[in-house]
């Protein structure tokens, strides 16, 4: 395995090593003012800091990992009220990509996996990756604190504890119904005699039965969700993204987890049919970074696409 150094944080401002942390089921805590959380970061032969002092994890022999080569996992809070549109996941970088031939395949691929995703791999200035994080994720967890609880740390929250020692994360959207908002505020009706507010007044009141309606509908349609893919597939609807809106009560627990990155004997990228990468032939050494982040609405007239960060984990080249 190449010399690889992990580091994670609240931002790329505030980055911790925690190559020591990877594969030992132990997370490093992370705080800001718009997150607070947990990330577990899990390898598959990960070299030590000493040559060829292999650390090895159990979760890499569970059964339902099995083929896994790496693994993200993260618990946390949105501490300020965010539209599950407008927290994404992926890739961001500070230079162009030395993007090998035949690479179109790996994007087709990237799409397959994830419908979702958007990209501009090819920029000149900062190539991203980002996919809205609740349609992405292979594995998602909602769960919903009490108001007066709101500490993930708390023995009274009733959480099922992070990381489980034995247990892989796995789908549960069964309270996200918690989470959905009406698309509109239902208006208080005020008497009058003028023909204006009368109008003003039925249509508040019509915007206001359908967004109950259209509320009623979501709730219905995530009360049906049980696997991983049919989250993804109801996700993969931007309306539908909108009507969920996550606060400090909601505890999300998600595990970014596959096995077409090879980081031993050396980093490879394998796909279907048969297509392999040496990436170590292409890496130029710039760091990869996995964000969670703010979507930037903005973004089409000005700026990137992405906004502030949530959390991110970068891995990069040991010096």
């Amino acid at each position: 395995m190449p010399g690889l150094r992990v580091l994670a944080g609240p931002s790329l401002e505030a980055l911790e090593p925690i190559s020591p942390m990877v594969n030992t089921n132990q997370p490093l805590r992370i705080s800001s003012d718009i997150f607070d959380g947990k990330i577990l970061v899990n390898i598959k032969g990960f070299t030590n800091s000493h040559p060829g002092d292999v650390r090895e994890s159990e979760y890499f022999s569970r059964q339902d990992r099995q083929g896994i080569t790496w693994s993200i996992q993260v618990q946390g809070r949105f501490l300020k009220p965010y539209s599950a549109n407008d927290i994404l996941f992926g890739n961001t970088f500070d230079r162009p990509l030395n993007l090998p031939w035949g690479s179109g395949a790996a994007l087709k691929f990237m799409t397959y996996v994830d419908p979702v995703l958007e990209h501009d791999l090819a920029s000149q200035s900062k190539p991203w990756a980002l996919s809205p994080l609740i349609a992405t994720m292979p594995h998602f967890v909602h769960s919903r604190l009490n108001s007066d609880v709101l500490d993930i740390d708390s023995a009274s929250v009733g959480l099922a504890p992070f990381p489980d020692k034995y247990t892989s994360i796995s789908d549960d959207t069964s309270n996200l119904y918690l989470a959905s908002v009406s698309t509109g505020s239902p208006c208080s009706s005020t008497s009058s005699l003028s023909s204006s507010s009368s109008s003003s007044s039925a249509s508040s009141s019509s915007k206001s039965r359908i967004s109950r309606r259209r509320k009623k509908h979501v709730n219905q349609n995530l009360a049906t969700l049980q696997t991983a893919s049919q989250r993804q597939a109801f996700f993969s609807s931007e309306e539908n993204r909108r009507m969920v809106t996550f606060s400090d009560q909601d505890v999300i627990t998600t595990d970014f987890c596959y096995g077409f990155l090879e980081f031993s004997p050396s980093l490879a990228l394998r796909l279907p049919g048969g297509i392999s990468f040496d990436l170590m032939r292409y890496w130029d050494g710039q760091p990869v970074r996995f964000v969670c982040c703010e979507r930037n609405k903005d973004a089409e007239t000005e700026g990137d696409p992405w906004g502030r960060t949530f959390w991110c984990v970068v891995i990069e080249q040991e010096e």
